[in-house]
């Protein structure tokens, strides 16, 4: 941002997924606000917010996407500078590594933009094609599931306040979590890649302060999916589901062969979302946790809803510790 000049230009790529012949991507094309994440200062905590909120999008500009074997296609940003890549492809399982991920780079491909490109105006970008012999996947909440961020808090001040005036770095990760989706990953053998989503409802937005606190707290690769900005205040109906469920259901619908764990929290909307998933996918569903939150009325709303469950096992869990021991007697881990 700038009064003076014009920023560079850059490509954030999201973390994304598909298979092996559906190549799906999505990402946004901004001038470089040079967010500092290293920077911890409440006035650089206050900017970087700022920069991530008034971005300088890149709109219906044409950008060039390249895979690894030199196969090129095209696509173009929108208003607000996201694109979106929905391709049929054949054997993009050849292009893999042994973790699952797809390495292609993104660019720019205006040739009259006249503008300093970042990355000599080539960004990495990567896709997840699950390997075939998965035992599982695991979709998993980031807020007050893996991250404190105090949802239940009076006026929901502490989000706030955790989210725009905490470093990355600074926020801290529930204990055993990060162990816990290793060992899934791993799965009971110990050797699997067994592939992991993030969904929240933050906002695009916040994508790269998420990632680099996953990154940073050693949890494992995944996409991450999160929701667009004006979404948040529009003005839903009854029949309108939550952005999160609809990002869940097309994971399963995706991979209609994957048996998948659910993992939340008590605060908000994940018993009813989840709840409802276990109903609608009764075969796909192996196992549902929820981690309980300081809150005795959510807490007992939750166990009266979790009474009829016999089939599927969801537990309402107190800590990371309690998960592993469960997964473990059910043989989902090592």
């Amino acid at each position: 941002m700038s009064w003076f000049k014009k920023d560079p230009l850059q490509i954030i790529s999201f973390l994304s997924y598909g298979t092996s012949s559906h190549f799906y991507h999505r990402g946004r094309a901004l001038e470089d606000e040079t967010i500092d994440l290293d920077q911890k200062s409440l006035f650089n905590l206050i900017l970087n917010t700022w920069k991530r909120f008034e971005t300088d999008e890149i709109k219906h500009t044409k950008l060039k996407i390249t895979l690894p074997n030199n196969k090129v296609f095209y696509t173009e940003t929108d208003k607000d500078g996201y694109y979106k890549i929905d391709e049929t492809i054949s054997d993009l399982d050849n292009l893999i590594n042994t973790e699952g991920w797809l390495n292609f780079e993104v660019s720019y491909n205006e040739a009259t933009l006249k503008r300093t490109i970042q990355s000599q105006n080539r960004f990495a970008a990567e896709l997840l094609i699950p390997n075939q012999n998965s035992d599982f996947g695991v979709i998993s909440d980031i807020d007050d599931t893996i991250l404190h961020t105090g949802v239940v808090s009076v006026l929901k001040w502490r989000v706030l306040y955790n989210t725009f005036l905490k470093h990355a770095q600074n926020r801290i990760p529930l204990e055993g979590a990060a162990e816990f989706y290793h060992m899934l990953h791993r799965g009971p053998a110990g050797d699997r890649a067994n592939p992991i989503f993030y969904v929240s409802h933050s906002p695009w937005n916040l994508y790269r302060y998420l990632e680099f606190f996953l990154r940073t707290n050693n949890f494992p690769k995944g996409p991450i999916l999160l929701r667009g900005f004006k979404t948040i205040f529009r003005k839903k109906t009854a029949s309108c589901k939550p952005d999160k469920q609809l990002e869940i259901e097309n994971i399963l619908k995706t991979y209609p062969s994957l048996p998948i764990i659910l993992i939340g929290d008590s605060a908000e909307h994940d018993p009813d979302i989840y709840l409802e998933l276990v109903n609608a996918y009764p075969q796909r569903i192996k196992a549902v946790y929820l981690r309980s939150v300081n809150d005795k009325k959510k807490t007992k709303r939750v166990k009266n809803l979790l009474g009829d469950y016999n089939t599927t096992p969801v537990l309402l869990v107190n800590s990371s510790k309690e998960a592993i021991i469960h997964a473990k007697s059910h043989g989902l881990i090592k």
